[in-house]
């Protein structure tokens, strides 16, 4: 008898910072899936105010504080394609969150396009909390940058290195 395969996801994203959004889309991911790897992205493209090992950080500590009994979630970072990086993990899935109407377009032609380049991947759709509907990175970053508490939005890990990373600002 064949054993059967493990089902492994990929969530991935620049997380800069992770907020109770993106927390809320692993832990329901990690209840469908043996194995979810929230992969952090290295995107040319962006400036992020947290550098990729502080953001690694940030996401263990994250998963750590709001999932503590998940014990199949990982985290880890990759740069280039993300179905090339899902091949080499053995996933079968890649997790997307859609927020609003406005986040459908850009993901299903990223699915489209994935599943051209690597048709055993799945790319699978998953709606946040409506409490989150509004919640983004840029949202938050912004918010702390201007000094307001972002508590309501992000574990206190994170919460608190926003606060690090721009209360000098305010002094």
């Amino acid at each position: 008898m064949k054993e059967p395969t493990k089902r492994i996801a990929i969530y991935p994203g620049t997380f800069d910072p992770i907020t109770n959004g993106h927390l809320d889309i692993v832990r329901r991911a990690s209840e469908l899936f043996d194995e979810v790897i929230v992969a952090l992205a290295r995107n040319s493209q962006k400036s992020p105010v947290f550098s990729e090992p502080e953001r690694l950080e940030l996401v263990i500590r994250a998963i750590a504080e709001a999932c503590p009994e998940c014990t199949n979630i990982r985290a880890d970072a990759f740069q280039g394609l993300l179905v090339d990086y899902a091949q080499t993990r053995g996933a079968r899935a890649i997790v997307r969150g859609l927020r609003a109407l406005s986040d459908f377009e850009y993901e299903f032609q990223m699915a489209l396009m994935n599943r051209k380049l690597a048709e055993g991947i799945t790319t699978v759709f998953l709606m946040p909390n409506e409490r989150y509907t509004y919640l983004n990175s840029t949202i938050v970053r912004e918010l702390a940058r201007n000094g307001k508490d972002v508590g309501d939005f992000v574990p206190r890990a994170v919460s608190e290195a926003l606060r690090d990373k721009f209360e000098p600002k305010f002094h």
